[in-house]
């Protein structure tokens, strides 16, 4: 029997997949638990326009996400926070600080947890920090952490 699985199963496939499996498995375990419907060729057509529509979902982040990474890619982010002797900051320079800036002169909101800082940012000076925009591509910045 073919079913189109609603849940990922294990060691079956994936949600949306298309399988063959046995009458008793599909009619006793998958379809009363939820984890499958039965291949219909209604059911067919409705998954691959569902699967349509998430590919051009899709495509529209990933362009939205290279206009992003072509418009903070390269730039430099000032950052004023406060330091000691020695250019020795009180504290670090975190993501959110970084996403707030990028936020006020750019205009391009980017989630905190994507900002990728190698190491931690305790002096006044340059750094550069990477940013993931999208899954397959990232754009580079460079950090500038200026005395308040």
């Amino acid at each position: 029997m073919k079913v189109i699985l609603t849940q990922d199963v294990k060691n079956l496939g994936k949600q949306g997949e298309v399988k063959d499996v046995s009458d008793g498995y599909a009619r006793n375990y998958l379809i009363p638990r939820g984890l499958a419907v039965q291949a219909t060729q209604a059911r067919l057509t409705e998954l691959e326009q569902k699967l349509e529509r998430q590919g051009k979902r899709r495509e529209k982040e990933e362009e939205k996400a290279r206009r992003i990474k072509e418009t903070i890619d390269g730039q430099v982010i000032r950052v004023k926070a406060r330091a000691g002797e020695g250019g020795r900051l009180f504290g670090t320079v975190t993501a959110k600080e970084i996403a707030e800036v990028l936020q006020e002169d750019f205009h391009v909101s980017i989630d905190k947890k994507k900002i990728e800082i190698t190491e931690p940012i305790k002096h006044l000076g340059e750094y550069q920090v990477k940013v993931k925009v999208f899954p397959s591509f990232h754009a580079n910045i460079r950090v500038l952490v200026m005395e308040e």
